[in-house]
């Protein structure tokens, strides 16, 4: 049989459990202080972060600060602080530092675009995208159109479906003060500029710039003209291309509307090129046609263009007038070129044809045992001389190009005259 044994509590233990329990209730009121001022602590110290910023502004997702303020302090307060801290280094990082990647799209070419090589579209379509990036996507088949694999040289027509890859273009720069550098740039587009206007620009290319990047390329055309972007980040593009060591007139198209145009009128061979060289002998007859097909050959070391036949992999059609200006006894002559077609190398690739190569071109000069005269540097003598095309606002564009520095140098050791009268301007404009 069990028992039940009954616990009494004396009058002095219920005196000390009083007294503990009034001691309980102090504690309890001491923490709940503590509490109240670690709230009002925390809550302080969220909310000058946003008093350090600009009126009415806050993060996304963040709710206006008159709520923030009267919010109850949310749980786990510290780490939340923490999380805060490690993402601001990434929230204040300049903007020209951070990459503006994009997600794989589908684009449609418009009127406007209609006839638009594939790199002058995307040039125009994200500004700040590099001439090495362009070229990269599309060598590596990224770049479709309407399904397909496309060259930066190709056409595109209004209607077409254009799949560009996931990009990393250049932050648009603001516009602002330029720094020392970027105001040395602009200073030297200006010394190189022939002709300009609201829509158009001529520069004359020194010999030894290059006209867009490449391995190693540090200094380009391409890249001196971001000091030229407007407001809206565009910057002046590119209308064709000259050969780093050929020096004369390059033209830059300043807006998207110039460029349509002025690309039309390259494509429809409505505009006239002119180039003077100096070349090896004379050419017989003094004044004559070239057409030929060319294409590309690549070695380990370089790449030339070779004279092809027709339907050869890769070979197009060129064609080249000259005229015989004037000589140097047998061995030198001055002769004016005319292209009609626009194929890389082509001039320098057809005066070698026909056993008459430029002076000074490490690519194509091929007759053996041919001296130097003395006096004369090692030089490409080529000069895109003058440029002739119509205005994308109406009228005529004319621009002419001096002498480089060693062709000028050739020209009085030589004793030939620059302002003689031209032939290649009775050329047929075919």
């Amino acid at each position: 049989m069990s028992r039940r044994i009954k616990r009494t509590t004396s009058p002095g233990d219920r005196a000390k459990g009083r007294d503990k329990g009034r001691d309980r209730d102090r504690a309890g009121d001491r923490g709940k202080d503590r509490g109240k001022d670690r709230g009002k602590s925390g809550s302080a110290e969220r909310t000058r972060k946003p008093d350090d910023r600009k009126f009415g502004e806050r993060k996304s997702g963040e709710r206006p600060f008159a709520h923030r303020a009267s919010a109850k302090p949310p749980r786990f307060a510290e780490s939340r602080r923490d999380r805060q801290e490690r993402a601001e280094p990434a929230a204040t990082k300049p903007a020209a530092e951070q990459p503006l990647p994009t997600k794989v799209q589908t684009v449609v070419v418009t009127a406007d675009e209609n006839g638009m090589r594939v790199d002058r579209f995307l040039e125009a379509r994200f500004p700040g995208l590099s001439f090495s990036h362009i070229q990269r996507i599309v060598r590596k088949g990224e770049l479709r159109v309407n399904g397909k694999r496309a060259d930066s040289k190709d056409r595109l027509e209004e209607g077409q479906s254009v799949r560009i890859p996931p990009l990393r273009l250049d932050t648009p720069k603001t516009s602002g003060t330029l720094s020392e550098a970027e105001a040395k740039t602009l200073q030297a587009l200006k010394d190189m500029t022939l002709y300009e206007d609201d829509d158009v620009l001529v520069l004359n290319k020194p010999a030894g710039l290059a006209v867009q990047g490449g391995s190693g390329m540090t200094r380009h055309v391409d890249q001196m003209l971001e000091v030229m972007r407007d407001a809206k980040g565009q910057k002046p593009r590119l209308v064709h291309r000259l050969d780093r060591e050929t020096s004369g007139c390059l033209l830059v198209a300043k807006t998207r509307f110039a460029a349509t145009h002025l690309t039309g009128a390259f494509r429809h061979r409505s505009a006239r090129k002119i180039y003077w060289a100096l070349v090896a002998g004379v050419p017989k007859p003094k004044q004559g046609r070239i057409s030929t097909y060319l294409a590309k050959e690549e070695s380990e070391e370089d790449s030339i263009m070779r004279i092809a036949e027709h339907g050869d992999e890769g070979a197009s059609h060129a064609v080249t007038y000259y005229a015989v200006v004037e000589t140097s006894a047998t061995k030198l002559a001055w002769v004016s070129l005319k292209p009609v077609t626009g194929r890389t190398h082509q001039l320098r690739a057809h005066m070698a044809h026909i056993d008459h190569a430029i002076v000074g071109d490490p690519k194509y000069f091929n007759k053996e045992n041919w001296q130097l005269p003395g006096g004369l540097q090692n030089r490409l003598h080529l000069l895109a001389r003058r440029i002739v095309i119509p205005h994308p606002r109406g009228g005529v564009i004319d621009a002419t190009a001096p002498l480089p520095p060693h062709m000028l140098q050739s020209w009085n050791l030589l004793g030939l005259e620059a302002d003689r009268f031209d032939p290649i301007e009775n050329a047929p404009e075919e």
